[in-house]
């Protein structure tokens, strides 16, 4: 029999403090988040648990945590591995990442302080970094920080945690990483209009504007790749 690879995970996890529940569960959540392990990538519970010098327990609730969040799968018999979506619950995550944001729109627009304006401006500086570098990770990287300094100022901290949770369900996939760059050229257009509106209290304009970068969203996620491993066939759901 062949020797098991190595699960590409495994390298990235950083152990520099001994093996703590919350240790180990903030440490997988970072490397999955970081979008530099692909969907369907192993998380071997046995070399997790001996790499943090524990048992499998606190492994095994980290990844129960995780399965919960969304973040994971696991299959009887075939272990845990980082979630994969279909195209349908990508598109579905990104309805419910619409509707949460708008949702706080008004209020931080309303109620931004100096701070979060100069804190949302510094955020575009690097987006417009990203664009002019034509570097897809760091656009993708912030580009969430900019819908969360958008959106922080409301201080709806319930709605802005399910936020996050959304946006953290679609984050293996990176998305933006695999898109043209005319089509970030054209999200960034948007972004702008949305600082403009945003810096101009103007909340009639901040809607109408945002609604239409969702429909740009909505149109440039359905043109992502589907024979790279990214998404899944729309009939995995039944298998799992």
């Amino acid at each position: 029999m062949p020797p098991r690879r190595r699960s590409a995970l495994l390298a990235r996890l950083v152990v520099d403090e001994p093996g703590r529940p919350q240790v180990i569960l903030g440490e997988l959540r970072r490397v999955i988040l970081d979008g530099a392990v692909p969907p369907c990538t192993g998380i071997p519970l046995r070399e997790v648990a001996e790499l943090f010098g524990v048992s499998h327990i606190p492994v095994r609730e980290a990844l129960k945590t995780l399965l919960g969040e969304g973040l994971v799968t696991h299959r009887p018999h075939g272990g845990y591995a980082v979630a994969q979506l279909t195209p349908n619950e990508l598109r579905e995550m990104y309805i419910v990442r619409e509707t949460l944001e708008t949702a706080s729109l008004a209020a931080a627009a309303t109620n931004a302080t100096a701070a979060d304006r100069a804190a949302l401006l510094d955020v575009n500086s690097l987006l417009e970094q990203a664009i002019r570098d034509d570097d897809p990770a760091a656009y993708h990287r912030q580009s969430r920080n900019f819908h969360v300094a958008l959106t922080k100022p409301s201080r709806m901290f319930r709605l802005l945690h399910m936020l996050e949770s959304a946006w953290n369900v679609t984050e293996p996939v990176q998305s933006m990483v695999h898109i043209g760059r005319a089509d970030r050229v054209r999200l960034h257009t948007d972004h702008a209009l949305m600082l403009d509106a945003f810096l101009a209290r103007d909340v009639p304009r901040l809607l109408l504007v945002a609604e239409g970068h969702h429909r740009r969203l909505e149109s440039v996620i359905a043109t992502l790749p589907t024979d790279t491993g990214l998404l899944a066939p729309e009939d995995i759901s039944a298998a799992q």
